[in-house]
């Protein structure tokens, strides 16, 4: 029995890790072939940037529309169809010869990412209820992995076809054996117990707590987005090359995805809570650096790869803090998305405006604000007994009884 447990727990695993590989791969695609889709929609770079809102606009509404379903729903079910949705969609991307019609599915294809990370990261708490925290950060590994390896395949499709249009198509069936996996495995049971439900249950702060950690999404998402978008062309502003500034811009994802991996590990002993603020405090050292030593190289490669690094496990090490909080829902880690959608809405927006008139160094200190909030965030969520787990609370108790 306790074998055929932990048999399906691994199958359900392997799902959402795929799942997420899938979500890697797409997010990762537009940028890569944006001009190959402007000369396919006979329209111009300020036209076609259209696209990224009506993403965006779907990556919201899907965030909170499907996640609902998860709580209704079998869960795997749900994340198969939305694997599925962006599979179609991807294949029609090639055929569509006017922007007004690219639009809509490019909305559609926002919308099934929003239910995808929405279901990875729900079915994996609901299935790794112990432990959560390798596997959390396990999760977001593979996103990496698959954002990593879609501007090489897209490089390779390109270079032997000569076209982008091929490229949908060969991601469009790299995403059907994810959701053939899924339909196949069994979906975990949804838990409602003491130890997420929160002190009694208090609505109060449960809700507060919910506030408070959609805020700390859209600090660090649009704090990670950000920096990611903008770091190719603040390098170039300090006076790097075009070159070395597209060095820089993959060593910060690539240092991002490393920390993933050599987070898993490091989150079976640790807290969530003790991980995140020694991952703040890496941040904000990185980004002090490269205030402080603005005309230094070696700084300025430092700060990113140690930026990189330190981002890395942030997302997934909330979630495990969120999860000693309160019932993980459909619906709530809809709110977590949503928060991270704004999030990559108006932090790199903000740095856009002022990036001229103000001088570059306003990505560096835009993003440290960020950060400095973010900090904030998670010291009220430490220091205050009402929004700490019953788990949590629990082991204080016991200290301060030794300590008496």
């Amino acid at each position: 029995m306790a074998r055929s447990r932990c048999e399906k727990r691994t199958g359900q695993a392997i799902g959402y890790f795929g799942a997420f590989v899938a979500l890697g791969l797409t997010t990762a695609s537009i940028g890569p072939t944006l001009t190959g889709l402007a000369g396919n929609t006979h329209s111009n770079l300020r036209q076609i940037s259209f696209i990224f809102m009506a993403r965006a606009i779907g990556y919201l509404v899907g965030s909170v529309l499907i996640g609902g379903l998860y709580d209704r729903l079998p869960g795997n079910p749900v994340l198969a169809g939305a694997i599925l949705v962006i599979s179609a969609m991807m294949g029609l991307v090639p055929t569509l010869g006017v922007l007004w019609l690219l639009l809509p599915v490019m909305l559609i294809i926002g919308f099934g990412e929003g239910g995808l990370d929405v279901g990875g990261n729900t079915l994996l708490l609901r299935s790794r209820a112990e432990n959560v925290g390798p596997y959390i950060n396990g999760l977001h590994f593979f996103y990496g992995v698959g954002a990593l390896l879609s501007p090489v395949i897209i490089a390779r499709v390109v270079l032997v076809t000569g076209s982008i249009n091929p490229v949908y198509y060969v991601f469009a069936l790299l995403l059907v054996p994810a959701a053939a996996w899924l339909l196949r495995t069994s979906s975990p049971q949804v838990r409602l117990t003491p130890r997420n439900l929160g002190e009694g249950g208090r609505a109060g702060n449960r809700n507060l707590a919910l506030i408070l950690i959609v805020l700390f999404f859209l600090l660090y998402v649009g704090a990670e987005v950000a920096f990611g978008g903008w770091v190719f062309t603040y390098a170039i502003a300090l006076g790097s090359d075009k070159t070395t500034a597209a060095y820089l811009t993959s060593a910060f994802w690539g240092a991002l995805t490393l920390g993933r991996l050599i987070a898993i590990p490091i989150s079976v002993r640790t807290s969530p809570r003790y991980i995140l603020f020694g991952d703040l405090a890496g941040a904000l050292a990185c980004l002090a650096a490269m205030l402080v030593w603005q005309g230094s190289e070696a700084a300025l490669w430092l700060g990113v790869m140690g930026l990189g690094f330190s981002m890395a496990s942030m997302y997934p090490a909330m979630l495990s803090m969120a999860e000693r909080r309160m019932a993980i829902t459909g619906r709530v880690t809809g709110w977590f998305v949503v928060g991270a959608s704004v999030g990559c809405i108006v932090v790199p927006w903000l740095i856009g405006q002022l990036f001229d008139s103000v001088g570059p160094f306003v990505m560096v200190l835009a993003i440290a604000v960020s950060l400095v909030l973010a900090a904030s965030i998670c010291v009220l969520l430490a220091v205050n007994p009402s929004l700490r787990s019953v788990g949590e609370r629990a082991v204080s108790a016991r200290a301060g009884a030794h300590s008496e």
